[in-house]
């Protein structure tokens, strides 16, 4: 069985960037005051200080390296508020929010020995009293036998629109085309990849977030949890 989620109560919330999982993944987090796990925060944290440091991504091994000695820990923030991400007792949460961060944590993402690196990292996330567990592989690879498994998805086109709105409320510019060519080739990658592609668990139960509201979402997802583990809602 997967380490810990035999007695550690594990929900894994796993779909495209723009889905809502993020957003999701907080809400349920502080509503239940469980630990969260922001696993895509982790290869962004990776493929920044990968930057920071000169490190080729094509030297695998070195990359692997740094993978493996990221002190890390998130916060879940407020509605509306990404989650909080301290690296070494630094908030860095802004920079991994960039658009070179998200290139750069796709391109690490596929290579091997920082997967295995990062395998366990995740897994010790799993501590009492339960974990909400944010990627594209918790619930087919990190946490396969976690006992709620979401698989949170959207249309390219209303990805793009509130990244759109993302960006523009940030104060910067916003090209709609560039933004939704992006996401499908990334999407492409992610879901082709040789190494735990994007797809939803044998068992995750598929929800497409277009149109809807994060609070219908978190409702939704909150009565599975709630039914699962027979925790109060």
């Amino acid at each position: 069985m997967t380490e810990g989620t035999d007695i550690v109560p594990v929900v894994t919330i796993d779909g495209p960037s723009g889905s809502g999982k993020g957003t999701l993944c907080q809400m349920l987090a502080r509503h239940l005051g469980w630990h969260l796990l922001d696993s895509g925060a982790l290869y962004r944290l990776v493929g920044m200080a990968a930057d920071q440091r000169k490190v080729s991504l094509d030297n695998e091994a070195e990359v692997a390296a740094l993978a493996g000695n990221l002190d890390v820990e998130f916060i879940a923030g407020e509605v509306g508020e990404p989650t909080k991400v301290i690296l070494d007792g630094e908030d860095v949460s802004t920079a991994l929010r960039s658009e070179r961060s998200g290139h750069l944590a796709s391109q690490v993402a596929v290579l091997p020995a920082v997967r295995a690196a990062l395998l366990k990292r995740q897994r010790d996330f799993a501590t009492q009293p339960g974990l909400v567990a944010d990627g594209r592989d918790m619930g087919t690879v990190v946490f396969a036998d976690a006992g709620v498994k979401i698989f949170l998805t959207a249309s390219a086109e209303e990805r793009a629109q509130r990244r759109a709105k993302q960006l523009k409320a940030k104060g910067e510019s916003v090209n709609l085309a560039t933004l939704l060519e992006e996401i499908q080739i990334r999407d492409e990658r992610d879901s082709q990849r040789e190494h735990a592609p994007l797809k939803p668990a044998a068992d995750a139960k598929r929800i497409d977030s277009s149109g809807l509201g994060i609070d219908e979402v978190f409702q939704r997802v909150l009565a599975m949890v709630s039914t699962h583990f027979a925790v109060s809602k």
